[in-house]
């Protein structure tokens, strides 16, 4: 086995003064093996989202469309939490509907975020600092998984840079709530460690930590905080190994015909962590519930998981943001129907390198075994209606029958799972080419442990990004001078998610938004709103409460208010201003 990490041995009674004693300490806490994890996840999470941190106040990786109604999400939820708790589900878009923070997923997790800074240039550079803190982050909960396992220092690096980097993610640059995955292998880590369980020790009674437990817990309802989307499965999945733990706990009480050892504070850890946990869990469900009963229409069928339902082939092609793979699979991607949902390689080394471990492995042949049929059963549920033709059995069966499932459109988005357990597959084999390597003597040592460094390197490579960073849209002057409620007009489109992102300088409620849905009263005001300004569509307006209509001439061709800025408003009862290529009507 690879050394054990460094352990601070109790010091000597000495003539060395107490100011060198302290460098010591100072020291062994820096050379630590998890101080030493932290930092190294976070240099590689600068470096491999690079150039994330160049320009954080003006940029934004992936695209100007999800990212930046995201870096409203954050903002909203932490303004929410300080000025009106109670009114966090109802933010001020969408106005005049209710509920509207939950028409997607929420990154409610990092509204604490949010308290830091205020508008719009405090924002960006919020949701930048959180992208490349989200790969820290999930490079640190893989490393940590793996080596409470059992692998070693050198296997949970390659395991942790394989998981978190994996090239498939870069296809989601602008998608937080998807690349938002740490807190599933942190608390995971957490929960075994706290359990006194391993793969390769199994249950240890003795090494049972009930505040690890507690902990787990609690990371993963923070981890069910940012969105159902990925957060729903892990609900499944713990419920699932629950489910499982329980069963072996009593088949192991009653073949021995003796209670195992398991004690009341790890069982009172358990229940108080799984309450908090269910808590979180049930309250975020009943606002999506909420939504569902507002907005029928935002039910959707299963058209959607059927269009985006992956084949084989998408599980080794790699989407175009993959530096290396990028161009090489550009003709691979043109076969598939939608390559930024479909683009699902998780890395050639570490499909070799699971592989291998399939057969050389610190990991017993069961547990081996099991790991592969997990990854291999995850996958062709993954291929959602293109397994057997039809999907069910399979995900689509999961879609009619676990409750909410069928909201998960995306089945290829199960490859955070996939992929973490061909990580911890490549880990045990990686700890044991480590362990043969320490058998041998002098410059053959030396020649393996060199040679064991390249699946950290083709890792790392196939890591790297070509991921975009546009320029942050800017609001025209006259955004700050409107009353609210506020109508933006066009309203439609990817732009829409722009006037949701100006809204976090002073918050004011816009009848604007972008969501997967259209809720009614949107519907109506955009129908209500094309003959603008006429009597019909002020009525209208006033009715709702719209104080004033903010018209971006430039962004109007080819919407169905083209020209609404050359209209008369003579008799209307209405006045109109020009503002630096914006104009403002007060109603």
């Amino acid at each position: 086995m690879e050394a054990a990490a460094p352990t601070i041995e109790p010091e000597a009674a000495s003539d060395e003064p107490k100011g060198g004693s302290g460098r010591g300490r100072v020291w062994r806490v820096l050379a630590h093996e998890w101080t030493l994890a932290v930092l190294g996840g976070l240099l590689l999470a600068v470096v491999l989202t690079w150039p994330t941190l160049k320009h954080p106040a003006s940029t934004i990786p992936g695209d100007i469309g999800d990212p930046t109604v995201q870096s409203w999400q954050i903002a909203w939820g932490g303004h929410a939490l300080l000025t009106d708790p109670l009114s966090l589900w109802d933010s001020n878009t969408f106005y005049p509907e209710r509920y509207t923070y939950v028409y997607t997923d929420t990154l409610l997790g990092y509204a604490p975020a949010g308290w830091i800074g205020s508008g719009l240039e405090a924002t960006i550079v919020r949701y930048n600092i959180l992208y490349v803190l989200l790969y820290a982050l999930a490079f640190i909960g893989a490393y940590a998984l793996v080596r409470q396992l059992g692998a070693g220092k050198l296997g949970a690096a390659v395991a942790g840079i394989a998981w978190a980097f994996a090239p498939w993610r870069l296809a989601h640059g602008g998608h937080m709530n998807i690349l938002s995955t740490g807190g599933i292998a942190l608390s995971l880590a957490m929960l075994a460690r706290g359990h006194g369980w391993s793969l390769t020790g199994g249950y240890q009674p003795d090494k049972r930590r009930p505040g690890w437990v507690v902990a787990g817990w609690l990371t993963a309802a923070w981890q069910v905080s940012l969105g159902f989307g990925i957060g729903l499965p892990f609900v499944y999945f713990l419920f699932g190994a629950g489910v499982v733990a329980a069963a072996t706990y009593a088949w192991s009480w009653w073949r021995k015909k003796a209670r195992p050892p398991f004690g009341r504070k790890l069982l009172i850890a358990n229940l108080a962590g799984g309450a908090i946990f269910g808590l979180v869990t049930v309250s975020i469900a009943m606002a999506y519930l909420k939504v569902i009963e507002l907005n029928p229409g935002s039910k959707r069928g299963l058209e959607w998981t059927i269009m985006f339902s992956p084949p084989v082939k998408a599980f080794f092609t790699a989407p175009a943001e993959s530096w290396f793979w990028g161009e090489r699979h550009t003709a691979a991607r043109e076969q598939l129907t939608w390559p930024p949902e479909m683009a699902l390689l998780p890395g050639i080394t570490l499909i070799v390198l699971a592989s291998a471990g399939l057969f050389f492995s610190i990991f017993s042949v069961r547990h081996r075994v099991m790991l592969a049929a997990g990854a291999v059963g995850t996958a062709l549920l993954a291929m959602g209606a293109k397994l057997g033709g039809d999907g069910d059995p399979g995900y689509i069966t999961l879609s009619k029958h676990l409750p909410g499932w069928d909201a998960l459109r995306t089945p290829g988005r199960l490859m955070i799972w996939i992929s973490l357990l061909l990580a911890i597959l490549a880990a045990g084999a990686v700890s044991e080419a480590v362990r043969n390597a320490d058998v041998l003597k002098g410059a053959g040592r030396t020649v393996a442990r060199v040679a064991l460094v390249v699946p950290l390197l083709l890792v790392l490579g196939e890591g790297v990004n070509k991921t975009g960073h546009p320029p942050v849209p800017q609001p025209p002057a006259a955004f700050a001078q409107a009353r609210e409620p506020l109508l933006v007009l066009p309203a439609t489109g990817l732009i829409e998610l722009h006037y949701m992102m100006w809204t976090v300088d002073g918050w004011p409620r816009i009848a604007n938004g972008m969501a997967g849905f259209e809720p009614a009263t949107q519907a109506q005001t955009r129908a209500a709103t094309v003959t603008f300004p006429d009597p019909t569509s002020i009525a209208y307006l006033r009715g709702i409460g719209v104080k004033d209509v903010l018209v971006l001439p430039a962004a109007l061709a080819g919407t169905p208010w083209d020209g609404v800025q050359t209209r008369p408003i003579d008799g209307l009862g209405i006045t109109r201003e020009d503002i630096d290529g914006a104009v403002l009507y007060r109603l």
